[in-house]
C-alpha cells in the first residue's frame, strides 16, 4: 500500500510566517524580481475570490484588490522540506518526493516495524511534528486522492477493490497534481468532463486519439494503474552559510563565495570526493530568498575552478543579499581519480563513459541516460522495434 503525505500550501505557509498568518486573509506568494509576473501559491480566502496559482499579477489584483503579497522564500522552503523528508526517512520509509509539500512511501515494507498500516501512518505523523493530510491506496494516484479528501486527523485508507469505484466519483482536478497530465485539465473542463468516472467512460482509444500519451496515462491512473515508486537516494547534506554584511554585491560578494568554497572543501565529511552538483542560495535584504542549482561540466575539487563556475551565477541575484549559502547536492569520485581519466590506460574509455553518464543524470535526472535495445526489428509497428533501457552505472 502506498501512503501519500500532503502539506497544503507549504510554500505560502513558510513565506507568510506560519499558518495563523493565512487565517481569513487573502494572501499570495509574490513573483520573484525579474521573473514572469505571476503569483505563486494562494490562500483559501484568495481562492474564494477567484485568484489561482499561476495567475497574472495584474489579473489577481483586479479580482482581489486587498490581496496581500508575501515575498517568495525558496531557500526556507527547500530547507524545511528537506528536514521533513529526513524526518519521514527516520521512520524507515523510502520516500519519493513529488514536490514541496507532497511525498509518497511504501507502507508494506514497514509492517514488520509497526504492525499495521495505521500504526505506520501514526509514526510518520509523529516524525513530521506538524499537521498533514495523509491517505493510502493501492497506487500513488489513489493515495493522493485519499489524502486530498481527508478533512480530519484520521487518515483515509483505500483497499484494492473499492479504490477504483471510489476514484470514479472524484473530481478531474486531481490530474493537475501530475506534471504529465496537468495540461489535460483545461480541455477536459471545456468538454464538460467533471469526474474521473466520466473521463474513464470516454475510453482509452478516444483519450489516446485526442490527447496522446497524456490521455492514455490519465485513463490508466483512473483504472488503478500507476508506475511503481522511485524513492530518492539518501545522501549526506553538507552546507556552509555566511552573513554577507556590507559585501552584498560586487567583488566583495565573490570573496564571500570563495570563503564558502574553501570551508566546504575543508569539511572532513567530504572524504576527498569531488563535487558534481551544488546549490547556491541567498537570503535577500528585502525579504525572501534565491536558490540556484549548479551542475559542473565534470566533477571538481579544485577551489579556483569551482569559484570561477559559481561566480558566473552571482549576477543572477534579484536583489542585494543578506547571507550566502553553498550546499553539496551530489558527489563525484575521489579527487585523485580525475587525473586518471585523462591517462592512456585500457580502462580510460569505460571510466570516461561512466563519468559522462553520471554527469548527464546529475543534470537531467536518473532516466536521462538510456540505451536503445533492438527487440523486434522486423515489426511493422515502429514502437515495437526498439526499446529504451537504463545504462548501468
Amino acid at each position: 500500500m502506498v501512503v501519500c503525505v500532503h502539506l497544503p500550501r507549504l510554500e505560502l505557509v513558510i513565506a507568510a510566517g506560519g499558518p495563523r498568518a493565512l487565517a481569513g486573509r487573502a494572501v499570495a506568494v509574490a513573483p520573484l524580481p525579474g521573473s514572469e509576473q505571476r503569483v505563486g501559491e494562494v490562500s483559501g480566502a484568495a481562492e474564494a475570490l477567484g485568484v489561482t496559482r499561476g495567475m497574472v499579477l495584474g489579473e489577481a489584483l483586479a479580482r482581489c484588490p486587498d490581496l496581500a503579497l508575501v515575498p517568495a522564500s525558496p531557500v526556507a522552503v527547500a530547507d524545511a522540506w528537506e528536514a521533513m523528508l529526513r524526518a519521514l526517512e527516520s521512520t524507515g520509509a523510502a520516500v519519493e518526493p513529488a514536490r514541496a509539500g507532497l511525498a509518497y512511501f511504501q507502507a508494506d515494507a514497514l509492517r514488520g516495524l509497526y504492525g499495521t498500516h495505521e500504526a505506520t501512518i501514526a509514526a510518520a505523523r509523529r516524525a513530521l511534528g506538524r499537521p498533514a493530510r495523509v491517505g493510502a491506496g493501492p497506487t500513488r494516484f489513489g493515495a493522493l486522492a485519499a489524502a486530498l479528501a481527508v478533512r480530519s486527523r484520521r487518515p483515509l485508507l483505500l483497499d484494492g477493490r473499492g479504490a477504483q469505484r471510489w476514484l470514479a466519483g472524484r473530481p478531474v482536478d486531481l490530474l493537475a497534481f501530475r506534471a504529465e497530465t496537468e495540461a489535460l485539465l483545461e480541455p477536459l473542463q471545456r468538454l464538460g468532463v467533471r469526474t474521473l468516472g466520466e473521463l474513464a467512460s470516454l475510453g482509452r482509444s478516444a483519450l489516446a486519439d485526442r490527447f496522446g500519451p497524456a490521455g492514455v496515462l490519465a485513463y490508466r491512473l483512473v483504472r488503478g494503474e500507476d508506475a511503481p515508486l522511485a524513492p530518492r537516494r539518501v545522501h549526506e547534506h553538507l552546507e556552509e552559510t555566511l552573513d554577507v554584511g556590507a559585501a552584498s554585491s560586487g567583488p566583495a560578494l565573490e570573496r564571500v563565495l570563495g570563503m564558502l568554497v574553501d570551508r566546504l572543501l575543508a569539511r572532513g565529511e567530504r572524504r576527498g570526493r569531488a563535487l558534481r552538483a551544488v546549490v547556491l542560495s541567498a537570503h535577500l535584504l528585502a525579504g525572501g530568498g534565491w536558490r540556484e542549482r549548479v551542475v559542473f561540466r565534470q566533477a571538481l575539487s579544485d577551489p579556483q575552478r569551482i569559484r570561477l563556475a559559481l561566480s558566473a551565477r552571482l549576477p543572477l541575484l534579484p536583489a542585494p543579499a543578506a547571507s550566502l549559502g553553498l550546499a553539496i547536492e551530489s558527489f563525484g569520485g575521489a579527487a585523485g581519480e580525475q587525473g586518471e581519466l585523462l591517462a592512456g590506460h585500457g580502462s580510460t574509455r569505460a571510466e570516461r563513459l561512466r563519468e559522462a553518464i553520471a554527469q548527464v543524470r546529475a543534470v537531467a535526472g536518473a532516466d536521462a541516460a538510456l540505451r536503445a535495445i533492438c527487440v523486434d526489428p522486423d515489426s511493422r509497428v515502429p514502437e515495437r522495434r526498439v526499446m529504451l533501457a537504463r545504462l548501468p552505472g
